[in-house]
Formats: C-alpha cells, structure tokens, sequence
C-alpha cells in the first residue's frame, strides 16, 4: 500500500488494454495487397561465415500438430506488412492479389495472428464446398 507522499510524487497509471491485431487499427477488417504467398516460411539467423548469408527454412507447426500452412504475406491500407493466413482447402491467391484480412490468430503457427477472408475481393471461396459454406465464403448451390 503505498503512502501519501509516494501517491504525490508518482500518480496511479490507468491499465491500458492492449489489442491482439494492431495492424487492423481498431477495425474489424483491412483491405491489402499480397507481396508473397507461400507454406510457411521462417527466417532463422543461421550466419554461414563462409557465404555470408542467411538461412531461410520451411517450417511445419508447433507440437504436436504437423502440416504444410498456407499463409501469404500481406501489404494492409493501414501500411503494416503482416503474415495471414489462408484457411480452407485450395486457393487462387498470388502476388498482387487484393484481399480482405479480418483478425484471429492460428494457434500452432507462431507470429501469424491474422486471417484472409475467403469469398471476398481476389480470394475465391473454397471450391465444392456443401455444409460449413458461411466461414469458406462459398455461395448457396442451386
């Protein structure tokens, strides 16, 4: 507890609540372009003292999970370049496609805590898809 006198000298600081998508700049989703789409890669600072290069390696998820991820990275309106994610089987999504990235992290890929939104602008939704159609951007069949 602290005294009257520590009150004065330094005030109580308010708790400033920290978001979990900065990039989106509070909201809901953000309009962007793909500079690169590929399975995730990572940069690891491997020096080779020889060549005088880095090293960059294909990486699977986190334990115990393990799979090829398809994530792209993306140039937002905000200015930020983040890593999404592409969820669902297949995708058109290239270089210079326009895309709509909403918020949500995946769990067992470290450092990409956004998604694309299938079904909107460049990203069609998932092909042949029946039940579960709404998350995959996927029209009603006829």
């Amino acid at each position: 507890m602290p005294t009257i006198k520590q009150l004065i000298r330094n005030t109580r600081q308010p708790i400033r609540n920290v978001t979990k998508s900065p990039a989106l700049r509070g909201c809901p989703q953000r309009r962007g372009t793909c500079t690169r789409v590929y399975v995730r890669l990572v940069q690891i600072m491997s020096w080779d003292k020889r060549k005088k290069t880095f090293f960059q390696y294909q990486i699977t998820p986190k334990k115990p999970n393990s799979a090829l991820r398809k994530v792209a990275r993306v140039r937002l309106t905000s200015g930020f370049e983040i890593t999404a994610y592409i969820p669902g089987i297949g995708h058109n999504s290239q270089e210079h496609s326009v895309v709509l990235v909403r918020g949500g992290r995946v769990k067992d890929l470290p450092g990409v805590r956004y998604h694309i939104v299938r079904g909107t602008l460049d990203a069609v939704g998932v092909k042949d898809r029946q039940q579960g159609r709404s998350s995959d951007g996927v029209k009603k069949p006829k």
